[in-house]
């Protein structure tokens, strides 16, 4: 899975499974912001994953109800 983690300038951070990386930010769709869950396209871009998008920021956020309630 790919998160974009945060924008740094002309530089996007993005959460791998096997660490952080570097791309240029002009590689990703315009559509695509912060904690976007993200897959490469067939010509070497990024584009938006919107169900996985959805389904993290739901599990997400069940987990910070749960805790908010204790």
């Amino acid at each position: 899975m790919i998160i974009v983690d945060r924008f740094e300038g002309d530089i996007a951070v993005l959460e791998t499974d096997d660490g952080m990386i570097n791309i240029e930010k002009s590689r990703l769709s315009e559509d695509i912001n912060e904690s976007d869950v993200i897959v490469l396209d067939s010509e070497g871009g990024y584009i938006k994953d919107y169900n996985a998008t959805n389904e993290r920021r739901e599990r997400l956020s069940a987990l910070r109800n749960k805790l908010l309630k204790r």
